[in-house]
């Protein structure tokens, strides 16, 4: 009994080893394809080293420090030049789909605003009451679409006050001597300003006068000309 005994204890211990040695076999084989956590962790972090802006790409390899060189050339017409991406090539558009725009040049393949042509007038709101048509009405002064309105460059009274007695006085006369700027509009409106009109024996020329600005040139010893809005010919005195 003893030597059965002795030999079952001794199988025993041979399976254990057995079963062990298959265990490191199978870890040895498994840590080959799985990374050990120390080779994770020693790989540095990539930090940006810029903080800049996603539209200023282009200015990122730019060489600016001629710009910020308070030394440097004296900047003229000739050597200016735009700062890089600040020029856009314009958009080509019905020359195939490859540039982006072809065939329905980004107006889509139907609806009204697809069609050639101009979709809609000007002051249409979809079908909805449009705000020419909402706004309170003035007698006198009408609105929408074809209507149009005179707008004249206003010339204030005061602004002639500088001038010398006995001469004739008018927009390029005024912005010759300073005293008034230039103007996006061809046609002028002399008008009442804030400040008393001190001017005596002036003829003013216009193309436009207030009744108020007329009394009172006239009540100082003036004179209000007319002038003609295409050719600039004095039509009435």
């Amino acid at each position: 009994e003893r030597k059965h005994i002795n030999i079952f204890t001794m199988n025993s211990i041979i399976s254990r080893v057995t079963v062990l040695v298959a265990l490191i076999a199978c870890a040895d084989a498994f840590s080959s394809f799985v990374p050990r956590s120390s080779s994770l962790t020693s790989v540095p972090k990539s930090t940006p080293s810029f903080s800049m802006k996603i539209f200023d790409w282009k200015r990122r390899e730019a060489d600016e420090s001629a710009l910020n060189n308070p030394d440097g050339d004296v900047w003229t017409l000739a050597t200016l030049k735009a700062a890089p991406g600040a020029r856009k090539r314009k958009m080509r558009k019905g020359r195939g789909i490859a540039a982006g725009k072809g065939a329905t040049c980004g107006f889509g393949m139907r609806g009204q605003k697809s069609r050639s042509g101009k979709p809609e007038r000007p002051g249409f709101e979809g079908g909805q009451t449009p705000l020419y048509r909402r706004l309170p009405k003035f007698v006198g002064k009408p609105t929408g679409p074809g209507h149009t309105k005179t707008v004249y460059n206003i010339i204030k009274l005061d602004q002639l006050n500088a001038a010398v007695a006995g001469t004739t006085c008018n927009f390029d006369s005024l912005l010759e001597a300073g005293a008034a700027t230039k103007s996006r509009h061809p046609i002028h409106k002399v008008v009442v300003g804030k400040e008393d009109f001190t001017a005596k024996d002036v003829t003013v020329q216009a193309h436009a006068f207030t009744a108020a600005a007329r009394e009172a040139i006239e009540g100082s010893g003036g004179k209000c000309e007319l002038l003609k809005r295409t050719t600039g010919e004095v039509i009435e005195a």
